[in-house]
């Protein structure tokens, strides 16, 4: 018998992002400036911009690609409940499915804070879901029950 889920509100996963955004903080200061800061003071070198932002982009991406394949949650989905799923399947997401998440948040980031992805998960979609879960065949579910099960 498939067991039914209850996809995350729309504030739920909101209120996840915003707690996930203060948490990041301290992953890119440990994980992004130490190290670009150490390497300026010991060997006076400045990485190119372009190369800043790549390590930026991989750095974000084993931090949350790395999470969501553990159990389908960061430390903020685990506190406000919530787990990344594969649409088809209830369980964590694959591998490619996970990449091609991270891939499409970033533009869909950019839309949710200019307010057009909002309207998207508010009003067009029909499971009120971000358009990289759409698109990546993911959604994000309310399971209060997730810790107990990773362990």
């Amino acid at each position: 018998m498939p067991t039914l889920v209850e996809y995350a509100s729309l504030r739920r996963r909101l209120s996840s992002l915003l707690y996930e955004s203060l948490l990041l903080l301290g992953i890119l200061a440990a994980g992004f400036l130490l190290p670009l800061i150490a390497l300026g003071m010991i060997f006076h070198v400045a990485l190119p911009g372009a190369l800043e932002w790549l390590y930026l982009f991989v750095l974000l991406g084993a931090y949350f690609i790395w999470l969501w394949r553990r159990n389908g949650q960061t430390l903020a989905m685990q506190t406000w409940q919530l787990q990344l799923v594969d649409v088809r399947t209830g369980q964590p997401p694959a591998l490619s499915r996970c990449l091609l998440r991270y891939a499409l948040a970033w533009p869909s980031t950019l839309l949710t804070l200019s307010g057009v992805g909002l309207i998207w998960a508010a009003f067009v979609d029909r499971d009120r879901q971000f358009a990289h879960d759409r698109l990546a065949g993911t959604c994000i579910v309310f399971n209060p029950h997730a810790r107990q099960e990773a362990r």
